[in-house]
């Protein structure tokens, strides 16, 4: 697998003031939703803004000293990464979500920025100069799947697996997050030639859709919208040991999370 690199960067309002809570084992969790607006040009030429709510999380002393800093309305910056995991309901389906775990989060100064944000139908201020930019390196999972509209509008949805490694209980550790990016028009149909294994590097924007299942149960997903999709080389060092290690924030995030409930809904 080639040299994981997975890193999210978002610049949004605080939707409503977070509370700070605590698993079974007592690690600290705040979890912050951002709002922004994404300026997209489409086929035409004209620039469209499109909102976004993304949720995400810090643990440990991290999110304790945060917790009173992040007020309803206050631009924030967050660097971090995805973070894939996956459970067993209690019929025995199997579930996966797509997390944003915070590296650095930083409150800026309000001030100067009178005008700049939208007021949505909840009262949420949603920032209109947004940031929303994810940069993901890894294999594909899959051969590329390219479709087409009924409009004609040429679609592609790409499976990556991102190589990770992490320290965690003073042992090296390795995980995978699986991804979805889904490209649109030209870029699509020059991804549709993509084949599973191939490494690539993605950049886009972070997207949550939704849709309700034929047994009429709400489900979300998590993906990516690519902007930008290159092939990399395969050459000596892509992978195995070199595997990118992770800063989170000051906090061993993964000791204290095995009793963190699964959450399939996003609280917006």
């Amino acid at each position: 697998m080639a040299k994981g690199t997975n890193r999210v960067y978002l610049l949004g309002t605080v939707t409503q003031t977070p509370e700070l809570r605590y698993t079974p084992g007592g690690l600290a969790v705040l979890e912050v939703t951002l709002a922004g607006q994404d300026k997209i040009t489409d086929e035409t030429g004209g620039v469209r803004e499109l909102p976004w709510y993304h949720r995400v999380k810090l643990f440990g002393r991290y999110a304790e000293l945060l917790a009173e800093q992040l007020q309803a309305g206050t631009p924030t910056f967050v660097e971090g990464r995805l973070d894939y995991r996956a459970w067993d309901t209690e019929d025995g389906q199997r579930r996966s979500a797509i997390d944003v775990r915070v590296d650095r989060i930083e409150p800026l100064n309000p001030e100067g920025r009178e005008g700049r944000t939208v007021t949505d139908a909840r009262g949420q201020e949603r920032l209109s100069d947004a940031l929303n930019q994810v940069i993901l390196i890894g294999n594909l999972t899959r051969d590329a799947e390219l479709r087409y509209t009924p409009q004609g509008t040429a679609v592609t949805r790409l499976g990556l697996a991102v190589n990770e490694r992490y320290v965690s209980r003073g042992q090296d550790q390795e995980k995978t997050h699986f991804i979805d990016v889904t490209a649109w028009r030209e870029l699509a149909e020059w991804a549709g030639e993509l084949t599973k294994g191939e490494p690539v590097l993605v950049i886009g924007r972070l997207v949550n859709d939704s849709w309700t299942s034929s047994t009429g149960e709400r489900r979300f997903v998590t993906r990516v919208e690519a902007k930008r999709i290159e092939r990399l080389t395969r050459g000596p060092g892509a992978g195995g040991p070199g595997a990118q290690t992770v800063q989170t924030g000051g906090v061993d995030v993964e000791e204290g999370l095995e009793d963190f409930p699964p959450e399939e809904d996003l609280p917006f």
